[in-house]
């Protein structure tokens, strides 16, 4: 199964403590370069940047470039990212925290 988060799931999920349900129900993730900035960035909790700083084996991290594409551009820039990053792997299921 292939399938590609934003950041909020992932981060919500380290806030609370669990973020062994990723592997749990999907095995593998796969998340973009600037969600992984995000989740480094200064003023992120401590605990999302201690983990994204030694992420664990389940989590693939890919870059995307990403062109024009008017109906995605109402939404921030990584949810885009996540939405052509599944559409190009052909993902199963995209974790989104957007309608």
């Amino acid at each position: 199964m292939i399938v590609v988060a934003n950041m909020s799931p992932i981060c919500y999920l380290l806030l609370i403590g669990c973020p062994d349900v990723f592997p749990m129900l999907f095995g593998r993730v796969t998340i973009q370069q600037a969600v992984c900035d995000e989740l480094g960035a200064e003023g992120a909790p401590a605990v999302v940047q201690a983990w994204i700083a030694q992420p664990p084996g389940w989590l693939e991290v890919q870059r995307v470039a990403i062109g024009l594409d008017p109906p995605l551009n109402r939404l921030h820039q990584g949810e885009r990212e996540a939405i052509v990053l599944a559409e190009r792997l052909g993902a199963d299921l995209i974790l989104l925290d957007e309608r």
